[in-house]
């Protein structure tokens, strides 16, 4: 059992940067692999960037790459989104995602909105 927190989110501008964390507890050492996906109202959650726990292996969506940097911290269990030159079209909620070998467990969300 793995439990996930995020942390972060909020109201920002146009170009404006937010970090996002994500602390996890429980079976944290069987997790291979974290990440961040996002959800906007009406659309299918998506994936934004993920990093392997072993080897830092990362993957980012093409959307974000350049802008947005998932980072860990193995020996807190965090992880974390640095997201700058956010855009509108970024505001979504964003969820915390931990596999371990046999299944996935999901945060609870925190809520990103760009606007002016």
């Amino acid at each position: 059992q793995v439990h996930l927190v995020e942390s972060g989110g909020g109201l920002v501008q146009p170009g404006g940067s937010l970090r996002l964390s994500c602390a996890a507890s429980g079976s944290t050492s069987n997790i291979v692999r974290m990440g961040w996906y996002r959800q906007a109202p009406g659309k299918q959650r998506e994936l934004v960037a993920t990093i392997i726990t072993d080897g830092g292996s990362i993957n980012y969506a093409d959307s974000v790459k350049g802008r947005f940097t998932i980072s860990r911290d193995n020996a807190k269990n965090m992880v974390y989104l640095q997201m700058n030159s956010l855009k509108s079209e970024d505001t979504a909620a964003y969820f915390c995602n931990a596999v371990l070998s046999i299944r996935s467990y999901w945060g609870q969300g925190t809520q990103v909105t760009v606007s002016s």
